[in-house]
């Protein structure tokens, strides 16, 4: 075996002289028309070999790569809701980011899901042309400013962040925290309750504008990468135009949320990916005893139940992504999607870690980084318990929410 460098997948030598399969045992790929299909192989292939050897390092500075975003929008990451390319490429492609990397992956989400595709369906004219040319590029990246330091599961309720119109300008005064991109991003849509309706309601805000302050947050365990930040908004003064006229209250930002809860599912099926690939290489090149780790018992069963998990999650969201086709998509199927992937995804990483052994508390080898980012998923995004309590009002017709 050759030896394995810090942060780089292990050589494996194929058992007897045949070909590994791929952890896509089901090969839902084959689902894909040709062309998305290939499309979504050279995705791949890039990412396995251009992102993921790289990350790790960035992952324990907690620094974002941005030379990388050049790359990623080549590849039409930047632009994925825009591509007219069917769900369920999208969603494979958004697990194939995960896939190479987490946190990565939620830029992409968040960038996609909650910017680009908020703007361009609820954006005017004008905000469309100023923003989109350069989010589809990656050359502006993004924030989407819900959640505040008191209210998260209750944010429909509780939002704090107010909204005042003052003649051709309005004023937004408040906290955001969690705001994914936050410290980088160019451009944020703030959501505020107007002081004249108590409507909630989207504000397109240039980061830096007088009264804005972002700082990053410190000492996560996980989705290092994502550059998390605290956001003041102190008499921010934004004119009138930079209100989203399709926002206009919080039903707007629901709709958007859903969709979000289906793309998390993605990331929990594409991290489940990565997690037996980690190891499976692991087991393989590790040895013990005199043979292969792999040639025990109690080391296969583990990576069978790995593998079941991701292909479990891979099943439920390929089924997603044909409701969202037909326009059959719910809140219900996108918290169910969201809860029972994440919560596949938690046991198939604390499998995965156990594979590795002493080795799987480092990220030299990856699993350590795949297990702290994994409980990031299992909570953002409407934590497991709330997903939970909206599959049960959707099933018995009682809800359990105050």
């Amino acid at each position: 075996m050759t030896a394995v460098l810090p942060g780089q997948p292990p050589t494996v030598e194929p058992v007897a002289g045949l070909p590994l399969p791929d952890a896509d045992l089901f090969s839902f790929a084959e689902l894909l028309p040709p062309p998305e299909r290939e499309r979504l192989a050279a995705l791949h292939a890039f990412l396995q070999a251009q992102v993921r050897p790289v990350v790790t390092d960035f992952w324990n500075r907690a620094e974002l790569p941005l030379h990388l975003l050049p790359a990623l929008a080549e590849h039409g990451l930047g632009e994925l809701e825009l591509s007219g390319a069917g769900r369920l490429f999208r969603g494979l492609a958004y697990a194939e980011v995960a896939r190479a990397d987490v946190s990565l992956s939620a830029l992409v989400g968040i960038h996609n899901e909650l910017v680009l595709g908020l703007i361009d369906a609820l954006g005017s004219a004008e905000q469309k042309s100023r923003w989109l040319p350069d989010l589809r590029r990656f050359r502006a990246l993004g924030a989407f400013a819900l959640t505040e330091p008191d209210h998260g599961s209750d944010i429909a309720g509780g939002l704090a962040t107010t909204a005042l119109r003052d003649g051709d300008s309005w004023v937004l005064s408040g906290r955001k925290r969690w705001i994914g991109s936050g410290t980088v991003a160019d451009v944020a849509i703030v959501w505020a309750r107007d002081t004249a309706d108590g409507q909630i309601k989207a504000f397109l805000v240039e980061t830096g504008v007088p009264g804005w302050s972002a700082t990053r947050i410190e000492h996560k365990m996980g989705l290092r990468i994502m550059q998390n930040a605290d956001i003041v908004l102190d008499d921010v003064r934004i004119p009138a135009s930079a209100a989203l006229p399709g926002a206009q209250s919080f039903a707007a930002a629901n709709e958007m949320l859903r969709n979000s809860r289906a793309w998390v599912g993605w990331q929990a099926a594409g991290v489940q990916l990565a997690i037996f690939d980690v190891a499976r290489d692991y087991v393989l090149a590790r040895r013990q005893f005199g043979r292969p780790l792999a040639a025990f018992q109690l080391v296969q069963e583990p990576l069978a139940r790995i593998l079941g998990n991701a292909t479990a999650s891979l099943g439920l969201m390929a089924q997603l992504a044909r409701l969202q086709e037909a326009g059959t998509f719910g809140m219900s199927h996108a918290a169910l999607a969201k809860a029972t992937t994440t919560s596949l995804a938690r046991e198939s990483a604390s499998l995965g870690r156990g594979l590795l052994g002493g080795n799987g508390v480092v990220t030299d080898h990856e699993m350590a980084k795949l297990f702290n980012d994994v409980e990031i998923l299992y909570t953002y995004e409407g934590t497991y318990e709330i997903n939970a309590l909206i599959v049960g009002r959707a099933v018995t017709g009682v809800s359990a929410f105050v």
